[in-house]
């Protein structure tokens, strides 16, 4: 397996990408991020679990039972990446 492939098989599927510039901005919780993406709420915890499995991103407990997530280390890794993506689809050629 190339190293594209083995990146893509991690953030390549549907919403992985939306939920790691989400989380660039720091910790975010359940509801929040499910809100502020419109991500369908089965698809947020898969993504999230595959995540968090993947090691991009780690549970942080709060208060009253909830949780949020933050980027580890190797998801801040993503930062240049998701920067270039967002440059490229900005580019009308």
């Amino acid at each position: 397996m190339s190293d594209l492939a083995a990146a893509l098989d991690i953030v390549g599927s549907r919403w992985a990408l939306l939920i790691v510039e989400r989380l660039l901005e720091g910790p975010q919780r359940y509801g929040d991020l499910q809100r502020d993406l419109g991500v369908p709420t089965n698809m947020l915890a898969t993504r999230l679990r595959e995540l968090e499995a993947a090691g991009v991103l780690s549970r942080l407990p709060l208060r009253h039972n909830t949780r949020a997530y933050a980027l580890t280390e190797r998801g801040h890794a993503l930062r240049d990446a998701i920067d270039a993506l967002g440059r490229w689809g900005a580019d009308p050629t």
